[in-house]
This record gives structure tokens, sequence and C-alpha cells, in this order.
């Protein structure tokens, strides 16, 4: 079964921008990331909302900006390396 979508706090967790979903999941409920999805802006307002490939994530963490497109929705939450594959930062040359 191939999944098509991910819930947000989950592939947070996954690419390993967050140490637990329960810290992404509070994140999250604070209203503090914003999805593109189609070229539509929108506040991710649960935990629960999908995230799917080729959606544009932007938040601020530890006084950064991280901008990334989500390019893969990941299996579990594994080693950095392998947690780098899900996604590609918008600010890279």
């Amino acid at each position: 079964m191939t999944q098509d979508a991910a819930r947000a706090d989950v592939w947070l967790w996954r690419a390993r921008f967050f140490k637990t979903r329960t810290l992404a999941a509070t994140f999250i409920d604070e209203g503090r990331i914003r999805l593109t999805r189609a070229g539509h802006e929108s506040r991710i307002d649960k935990p629960a909302r999908p995230v799917k490939v080729g959606d544009a994530l932007v938040f601020a963490l530890g006084g950064r900006l991280i901008a990334v497109t989500v390019l893969a929705l990941g299996e579990r939450r594994g080693p950095p390396a392998e947690a780098r594959t899900l996604y590609s930062s918008l600010d890279e040359p």
C-alpha cells in the first residue's frame, strides 16, 4: 500500500525537525507552520492535517527560518541521513 499523504506532526518528526511527535503537534497547534500546496498558502492548524509530496512548508525554528519542499513521506523515523531525503531546502542554491 502506498501512501499519498502523512499527518503533519508525523512527517515533521520523521524528517527530524522535532525530537518527539508531541513537540511537533504543539508547534502545529500554535499555528506556526505555513503550507503551500498548488499555489494556495494556508496555515496548518491541526497535527492530523495531511502533508503531501510537493507541498512547501515554512516555519521558524531555533531562530532560523526553515523553508522546505516535501520530497517523500517516509516509512519511519530513521537516521539523519535518511531523514534528509524526505525534503529539499528552498534556500539552498
